[in-house]
């Protein structure tokens, strides 16, 4: 049976005049009403009007681009390259290009999915999610099935950055070896000579947080610092090994408070692996405040490799992803322009970047 605008205003308790405006968009609607209508409209498959219905295999030619902050460089590298790598490929409908739409969710998971809901509604050519994504299943499990609705209704899916869903056979995932790279960078610390390692992780709900720890705990346990018993220097408990990671956002203000809480609980620390390049300046700030010199006291390192590490004084050891490269690549696949790897999913390795922003330990630890 079709669903008719009313159905989904009964659906969202509200009225069908405020369904309208909510999908016509040319009224302002209260956002707690707005995500109910959204919600129903997705719950119900509703779609805009009969004709339309019967194209709802049919795609647009609007390309939807999903990222966590896009004033974050990080965010802002893929969505630029995917967004260029869409313009070039002039194939749209009406025989122009495709429109590439860039949506930022804030990091929410409430606005991820009204995104692409939305994305739904237009019958998006395309959809690419970008980065690590939120370690809640009841959100992982929203989230394949409203991919899945839209594989199923013709849109391309890509994951660039973002482990894979099991939401349809059109699904092509491109994911950073984080784990591979964090550990690099341990191993590269305990080269030098480093025991005493402070590690600034990202916010503890995301999956690139917990593959980038378990990347730097896994170097650790291989040198055999953190393990069950104490190392000669007491400093080698598993306990230690959580007393020196702190938690917190992708933001340098991070890196700052971080750096803090680690000196005030081992202010013999000799080194500081930050969630990502920007958190690593953070951490050298706060540093520099205490009178100590990177890498003459402590050293630090980041991750992504972000343009301005190698600008920064010192120039900052990193970890680099090529997101450009991996963001041009999610955007031709989006369109059709590249073949899916194999079994369409590819691992895009990480490569260990020393600067010099880190240095053997001052002394002895």
């Amino acid at each position: 049976m079709t669903v008719t605008l009313v159905d989904v205003a009964a659906r969202a308790r509200v009225s069908p005049a405020t369904v309208s405006r909510v999908l016509n968009g040319n009224y302002p609607v209260a956002a707690a009403t707005r995500e109910r209508v959204l919600r129903a409209v997705d719950e119900l498959d509703y779609v805009l009007n009969g004709p339309a219905s019967s194209l709802a295999a049919a795609t647009s030619d609007l390309v939807g681009i999903l990222v966590n902050d896009i004033a974050d460089p990080f965010f802002g590298i893929i969505a630029g390259a995917a967004q260029t790598a869409i313009g070039e490929r002039v194939t749209g409908r009406a025989g122009g290009e495709k429109l590439a739409v860039v949506c930022n969710t804030g990091g929410s998971a409430e606005r991820e999915l009204t995104f692409l809901t939305l994305l739904q509604r237009q019958r998006a050519a395309a959809v690419i999610l970008t980065g690590g994504a939120l370690e809640d299943p009841r959100h992982t499990a929203a989230v394949s099935a409203k991919l899945a609705k839209l594989a199923a209704g013709g849109t391309s899916v890509v994951l660039c950055g973002r482990p894979p869903l099991p939401c349809g056979p059109s699904t092509v995932t491109l994911t950073f070896d984080h784990r591979g790279g964090s550990r690099r960078l341990t191993e590269h610390l305990i080269a030098l000579g480093h025991r005493r390692i402070g590690y600034i992780a990202g916010p503890p709900d995301r999956t690139t947080t917990r593959q980038r720890l378990e990347g730097h705990r896994a170097a650790l346990a291989w040198a055999g610092i953190g393990g069950s018993d104490v190392d000669e220097g007491g400093h080698g408990t598993a306990a230690d090994r959580e007393r020196l990671t702190v938690y917190g956002s992708y933001e340098r203000c991070s890196g700052f408070d971080a750096t803090l809480e680690l000196l005030s609980r081992d202010p013999g620390l000799t080194a500081i692996a930050a969630a990502n390049d920007t958190v690593a300046l953070g951490a050298c700030a706060a540093l520099r405040e205490q009178g100590l010199r990177v890498p003459e006291d402590v050293s630090v390192a980041g991750f992504d490799d972000l343009p301005f590490s190698a600008d920064t004084v010192p120039a900052l050891t990193t970890v680099r992803l090529p997101l450009h490269m991996a963001g041009r690549r999610a955007g031709r696949l989006a369109v059709g322009a590249e073949k899916p790897p194999p079994g369409e999913a590819e691992t895009i390795g990480a490569e260990l970047v020393a600067r010099a922003s880190t240095a053997p330990p001052p002394r002895a630890v």
